[in-house]
């Protein structure tokens, strides 16, 4: 077995490597950047390697550099993670012309299923169904628009060489088209240095659905049963879960005995992943093949109980599968969250930053946190936006989701915006609950955006008890200061108030239950609840009438910011003159904006395409900005003309910075 491997990623992933790697008594090496110095997978590890400067195509993606910290560290092998050059056969070339294993399958197959063409192309010779298309490369715009024609609308055009939803455009007409393949050549360039795209026909109504293979060098191959991963947002996956909802026993099989027989098409070694497209009758298509870990791998591992890690590491030292496949069984169910640092209210733009505050939830036997950030540390604009996948277990998938909507109400950030909020709203719908959901679930869900007003508080009553309860709390606690105990301000505790939730008054009375805890009247409504809650606690755990309830706690000047099941209320508990004085409030407007273009991200000005003086019309391109290697392009929204530019191309803006004025409308 190897005595020191060195760890080729950043993140998450690497934190989840090292800690394998630790189990199995092995030392770990990782490398890192110049804006990674202070990361936690840094820290984990036995060793740490200076890589470059921050932009991943200066140190992540230089191999040389990499190599030079293996001679350096005496590393025996390397787990390359996911992305960077984990699906890079000259990397495969390299590590093993210094006699260097790596943890992962070799050459012949990272090639042959790291080009989308040939892989497909495979996959039909090996007997697996595969999506309609053309798979040859496209020549240009015009050929492309003339391919889509062949086909027939929609399509979906796909980087050759590309992955995680860059590099992939969906188009229902010729105008998309042409518009789709010159930003999917262009993102394919900019983020795998490879400008080939393909098309194939876009399945409507299509589940995501992806088989777990695990295969070694003396000729076995297993699946390791498939992953639900048809919640996606951009093409980017959001939540999976394992087992699919959907699929029938039948199914299941018939896909993993397809993924086994591509898999041994290629000769394949290591953990893999055979993604299929499945249509509402449960055909199913050949998408592509990751020669790599997964993002979305402890959910298998949940269900399985296979550290697949281990496993991997295993057979790079050339050891034989210690299972079978009727080994491989079926164990609850699990369920993983991509907690991203992007604000959802905003269009999900990234979002970057300091962590002024993380507390991730208490891990168990039913929750799990891959994270590799921690309290005080950076989000950086030049890699990923994922905080951690929040991964949970239950005996079953209506268990399952509750574990993880507790554990989303656990996870305390702030700093940066997140996506929390989000995922807790998913959760509640009922078709999620349903288990039928599709690839099209968020865009149908929420076809106009994500805003505050979808994520309402079932019960508002229980946060206004809450609130009453601290507010209580914080009275009783005054009236022990020294001197107020007779006369004046402490005299008597008051009992009755008004509380201002967001937009609506509840009247309250609160009252110490004579057991524990207070009773809290509501408009009629009694609530006791009980909580050993104390002061600076961002977390309130409660129970309100029998039931458990987390409550996330920001202070305000003058009241609490509440969040709860994805939901957040601006309350403020008053005495009912500083309510009638409260109404009297002016209310300040914030300034107008309109005239403005802002940034909505931090991010790089790739292109401005507008000038002073020009006249836009509605729908136009404005300019382009660029945030964790995605391109968005800002339209006008109406008819303009250019008054003033405040920022050039080539330079980095901050949210809400300003980038174009417009003359006004007065």
């Amino acid at each position: 077995m190897f005595d020191k491997i060195l760890i080729a990623n950043r993140g998450e992933i690497a934190c989840r490597v090292i800690k394998s790697a630790r189990k199995m008594g092995i030392k770990t090496v990782a490398v890192y950047s110049e804006a990674d110095k202070e990361a936690l997978h840094v820290e984990m590890a036995d060793e740490a390697v200076c890589i470059g400067p921050a932009a991943s195509n200066q140190s992540y993606l230089v191999m040389e550099n990499i190599i030079k910290a293996i001679k350096d560290t005496g590393a025996q092998a390397v787990h390359p993670g996911y992305g960077f050059l984990s699906e890079n056969p000259a990397f495969f070339d390299a590590l093993a012309e210094i006699g260097v294993e790596f943890i992962g399958p070799e050459t012949l197959a990272i090639k042959a299923m790291g080009d989308k063409i040939e892989s497909k192309l495979l996959a039909q010779k090996a007997g697996v169904s595969t999506v309609p298309g053309y798979t040859e490369v496209i020549k240009d715009t015009d050929h492309a628009v003339e391919i889509a024609g062949k086909i027939g609308y929609p399509v979906m055009l796909k980087a050759s060489a590309g992955g995680g939803g860059k590099g992939m455009r969906v188009a229902y007409d010729e105008a998309e088209c042409r518009d789709g393949f010159e930003r999917a050549t262009s993102e394919a360039v900019s983020s795998f240095g490879d400008d080939r795209v393909f098309i194939e026909k876009f399945i409507e109504e299509p589940r995501h659905i992806e088989i777990q293979i695990l295969a070694d060098t003396h000729g076995n191959t297993l699946y390791l049963n498939e992953r639900e991963c048809s919640i996606q947002r951009r093409h980017q996956k959001v939540i999976e879960e394992a087992p699919s909802p959907f699929l029938t026993p039948e199914t299941r099989k018939n896909m993993g005995e397809e993924a086994v027989a591509l898999a041994k098409a290629v000769n394949y070694r290591s953990a893999g992943t055979v993604e299929f497209i499945v249509d509402k009758d449960q055909n199913f298509y050949f998408l592509e093949m990751n020669t790599r870990l997964q993002v979305e791998h402890p959910v298998t591992e949940l269900i399985t109980g296979i550290d697949l890690v281990e496993e991997m590491i295993k057979v790079a030292d050339g050891q034989e599968l210690s299972i079978k496949q009727d080994d491989i069984g079926i164990n609850g169910w699990s369920m993983e969250s991509r907690v991203y640092a992007e604000d959802p209210f905003r269009g999900f733009l990234p979002s970057t930053g300091r962590l002024i505050k993380y507390r991730p939830p208490v891990e168990s036997d039913t929750v799990r946190v891959d994270t590799g950030v921690y309290e005080g540390g950076e989000i950086s604009m030049f890699y990923d936006p994922m905080i951690a996948k929040l991964i949970t277990w239950g005996k079953d998938r209506a268990e399952c989701t509750e574990n993880m909507k507790r554990a989303l109400d656990e996870y305390y950030i702030r700093g940066v915006g997140h996506n929390i909020s989000f995922l807790n709203a998913v959760m509640s719908k009922q078709r999620f609950i349903d288990g039928t959901m599709t690839t099209n679930f968020i865009a149908e869900e929420y076809p106009d955006g994500f805003d505050a007003s979808m994520v309402p508080q079932k019960d508002p009553k229980n946060l206004v008890a809450v609130a009453c309860f601290m507010k209580r709390m914080e009275a009783e606690r005054e009236v022990m200061i020294s001197g107020q105990m007779e006369g004046g301000y402490g005299r008597q505790l008051n009992d009755e108030w008004v509380v201002q939730y967001n937009d609506e008054k509840f009247e309250a009375t609160v009252t110490p239950n004579p057991t524990d805890g207070y009773d809290v009247d509501i408009s009629g409504t009694m609530l006791h609840i009980r909580s050993e809650w104390t002061f600076g606690e961002p977390l309130f755990f409660a129970d309100i009438n029998g039931t458990e309830i987390c409550v996330q706690i920001d202070a305000l000047p003058v009241g609490y910011s509440l969040f709860h099941a994805g939901a957040q209320a601006t309350v403020k508990v008053l005495t009912k003159r500083q309510a009638e004085l409260n109404d009297l409030m002016p209310y300040k407007a914030p300034p107008d904006m309109s005239a403005f273009l802002l940034s909505p991200m931090p991010g790089l000005l790739l292109s401005v395409a507008v000038e002073e003086g020009q006249e836009v019309k509605a729908g136009e391109e404005l300019c382009v900005i660029e945030a964790m290697k995605m391109e968005n392009i800002m339209r006008a929204e109406k008819d303009v003309i250019i008054k003033k530019i405040h920022a050039s191309a080539g330079g980095s803006l901050s949210v809400d910075e300003k980038i174009i004025e417009f003359e006004s409308d007065d």
